[in-house]
């Protein structure tokens, strides 16, 4: 009977269990989502039927009914007048009536089942939406976290390539003005010197040329 064949499979679907086995959770959030509301919309298109069947069994199960007690209050009557043959006639009748409601019992009992499956089927579907929405939201909310710690990190080491090169470049300008004390060389040469070493980005280059210039001045 369509997506009623599926009762079973889709009760007990564990969406944490299918989750936490994941390879990649991400897509199979997006594909059991997409089988979720397929299902969901096959459900809601059966719904209906299964609900009028239900209705139809139940009407004709009610009518059974009725029509046994009033074959039942006939044959009472007929008794009541004398008139055996007639009150036999309506016992027969309600005999085959009686066996008519058994077989309308059972159909009403199994449309009834079905149409209480159909809405157990469309709450379990909602609520494995909704807890697949959660999880979908929680998994983009890690992704972006995880990267907003790679921009960090690679920000950081970043900074400390720029942290490596000053200390480099302090550590040739200290070296420079303890050359210059010894040579003589006052504060405001090596500054000027410092200030043509700055231009550079290579600090062991501009470290020589400090040197060559010192150097020469002292042959």
């Amino acid at each position: 009977m369509g997506i009623l064949s599926r009762f079973r499979d889709i009760m007990k679907v564990n969406i944490s269990a299918l989750l936490d086995k994941a390879s990649d959770p991400e897509k199979t959030i997006d594909d059991y989502m997409r089988n979720l509301n397929s299902d969901l919309g096959k459900v809601k298109a059966e719904t209906a039927s299964v609900l009028a069947d239900e209705k139809r069994a139940k009407r004709a199960l009610d009518e059974c009914r009725a029509e046994i007690k009033k074959l039942q209050h006939y044959a009472s009557k007929s008794v009541e007048a004398g008139n055996e043959d007639e009150a036999r006639k309506f016992l027969e009748r309600k005999i085959l009536q009686a066996e008519k409601l058994e077989s309308l019992q059972t159909s009403y009992d199994l449309a009834s089942a079905n149409a209480v499956h159909m809405k157990q089927m469309q709450e379990k579907l909602v609520s494995d939406i909704g807890r697949l929405e959660v999880r979908r939201a929680e998994l983009k909310g890690k992704l972006a976290i995880a990267k907003a710690q790679q921009t960090l990190s690679a920000m950081g080491d970043h900074d400390s390539g720029f942290e490596a090169l000053e200390e480099k470049a302090n550590k040739a300008y200290d070296e420079a003005m303890a050359i210059a004390e010894l040579r003589g060389e006052t504060k405001d040469d090596l500054d000027a010197l410092f200030a043509q070493y700055e231009k550079s980005t290579n600090a062991e280059d501009e470290l020589a040329a400090i040197k060559q210039k010192i150097n020469s001045k002292e042959s």
